[in-house]
């Protein structure tokens, strides 16, 4: 977070709704997914957004979650659960427990971005995209 944003103790941000912190946590992931992409080349708009779907979808967000289940804290499987569980309706395209995965997934994000631990989605973002390095960090 930069200086403007003050970061959140995990309980106060643990307070906020789920869907509140998936909210956060969509606009938190796509933006590392689109910077992904970004930085692998420049591509037409159109590749890019194709590109960016297998990600950002409830499958992608599903398979995702999937990735770094293993690897998740206390703190973080229990706010995945919070999110997960939150009443949200998907739309008639998608699987009712990808989707329900994928808030699950995105209520993670958010809750890390309202603490400002940056470190551990880059961390948790380089385990879904299976790159270990440090240089694909940014201050998101």
């Amino acid at each position: 977070m930069n200086n403007e944003t003050e970061q959140l103790s995990r309980r106060d941000a643990a307070a906020y709704s789920p869907l509140t912190l998936a909210y956060l946590g969509d606009a938190v992931y796509e933006l590392l997914v689109r910077e992904k992409l970004l930085r692998e080349g420049n591509r037409p708009n159109g590749t890019l957004h194709a590109e960016a779907t297998a990600y950002v979808s409830s499958k992608g967000q599903s398979d995702a979650f999937l990735k770094i289940e293993p690897y998740l804290n206390e703190d973080e499987l229990a706010i995945f659960r919070r999110g997960r569980n939150a009443h949200s309706v998907p739309n008639k395209n998608n699987d009712y427990d990808e989707y329900r995965r994928a808030t699950g997934l995105e209520a993670v994000f958010g809750y890390l971005r309202l603490c400002g631990d940056n470190d551990r989605i880059h961390e948790l973002f380089a385990m879904i995209t299976g790159e270990k390095g440090e240089n694909d960090k940014t201050d998101c």
